[in-house]
């Protein structure tokens, strides 16, 4: 009983967050929702978590599909799309685009119709081409709303950004709500020191949207956020915009520097991750665009040597002891390049992952309930009440 009524008083905090705007809506960018709309996804994605843990079964639907695009390998996000929809009661399909009549042609409005007659939301991966991702995304997300105001289907399906090439918000929203958990709640974070970093990795083209989706959220906390990396590294400059904006509103402060030593200076957290520069960025989307394949391999070449340059950007103990007390939660949205485990150099030495290994693990476990929260605000005008329903029915998810 006791449990029951610490989710009801949770549901009840839930009911004072306006989140209407989210439903029948997608999810592209965190910086597009107010912040009532992320407490709600925050504050849902706590609620489907409690439930799960006592036995309470969160099935929303009896029916219904999650389908699933992804257009760059995933094992995190691909099973924590799926999890959250089965979670739901929404069996998932994945759309294989090499085994479909995309292949031979088809459209993208026409195939986004075909796949959604009994989909109620549509989770894409789309995150290595500049200027392509979100595009994509919003051409898929057009198109199934005209076959919803036509007629064509019975419902719109939800669509939600599970990374694009501006933003990734499934990962940074999970990320945060890994962080107010850390440190016992949204009120502990003003102040707080957070160094994105760039990190050395032994491969190419790792996308923007990760520190991207860092700085574009944390910001709105109050927080200190320092993104770092070499010269030429450079993230979006509309995205640092959204950072420095949100600072003005909320306080705290933004600021890029060219030093990891200096970011982790203090740090509260501290995310080194590698990614690929806009620019190197632009200029493979530009070859793709254009066909010119054959060139691809001399880009990558020329952008490993010029990675293998900043080799000691790399999450070490020595950096780790300037942190905060020596002791900064450490992030990363996995996998990492652990040096002299994954690779020979790499983002993070293998003493400092292995120290923070279950952190890590808890820091990702968040991402099914943070997707399953967006569908939930989505497709239900009233979530406080359709979760009321599900604690009182108490149904058990496992007998």
């Amino acid at each position: 009983m006791k449990e029951m009524s610490v989710i009801q008083k949770m549901i009840d905090e839930l009911k004072r967050l306006k989140s209407d705007g989210m439903y029948l809506n997608d999810f592209f960018h965190t910086w597009k929702k107010s912040d009532d709309e992320l407490a709600a996804t925050f504050a849902v994605a706590e609620i489907l978590r409690k439930m799960r843990e006592n036995n309470i079964s969160p099935k929303l639907f009896d029916s219904g599909l999650g389908i699933s695009i992804f257009r760059d390998n995933s094992t995190r996000t691909r099973f924590s799309f799926a999890s959250a929809c089965n979670m739901l009661g929404l069996t998932v399909q994945d759309l294989d685009e090499a085994s479909s009549q995309i292949a031979h042609g088809e459209t993208v409005r026409e195939t986004a119709n075909m796949v959604s007659f009994m989909a109620d939301v549509i989770g894409i991966r789309d995150d290595m081409y500049i200027g392509k991702g979100h595009t994509y995304m919003k051409e898929v997300a057009d198109a199934v709303q005209e076959g919803f105001d036509d007629g064509v289907l019975e419902q719109r399906p939800t669509l939600i950004n599970l990374q694009c090439d501006i933003d990734h918000p499934t990962q940074s929203m999970a990320d945060m709500l890994h962080v107010i958990d850390h440190f016992g709640g949204v009120e502990n974070l003003k102040g707080k020191k957070v160094a994105m970093s760039w990190a050395y990795s032994p491969s190419y083209g790792k996308p923007l949207s990760v520190p991207q989706g860092i700085i574009g959220l944390f910001t709105r906390f109050g927080m200190d956020v320092v993104l770092a990396h070499p010269e030429g590294y450079n993230v979006m400059s509309e995205v640092e915009d959204v950072a420095r904006e949100n600072v003005k509103r909320t306080g705290g402060s933004y600021k890029q520097v060219y030093s990891m030593e200096e970011a982790f200076i203090d740090a509260d957290i501290v995310y080194p991750k590698s990614w690929a520069p806009y620019a190197v960025m632009e200029e493979r989307t530009q070859m793709v665009s254009d066909g010119r394949f054959d060139e691809l391999g001399s880009l990558e070449q020329r952008c490993l040597l010029n990675n293998a340059k900043f080799k000691d950007w790399e999450c070490t103990e020595e950096l780790m002891a300037k942190t905060k007390g020596g002791n900064a939660l450490y992030m990363h949205c996995l996998p990492a390049d652990i040096t002299g485990v994954s690779c020979k150099a790499g983002e993070v030495a293998a003493s400092v992952f292995d120290r923070y290994r279950e952190p890590l693990y808890k820091e990702a476990s968040y991402k099914p309930y943070i997707i399953a929260a967006m569908i939930m605000l989505a497709k239900f005008k009233d979530p406080a009440a359709k979760l009321s329903e599900l604690l009182k029915a108490s149904r058990k998810r496992v007998n």
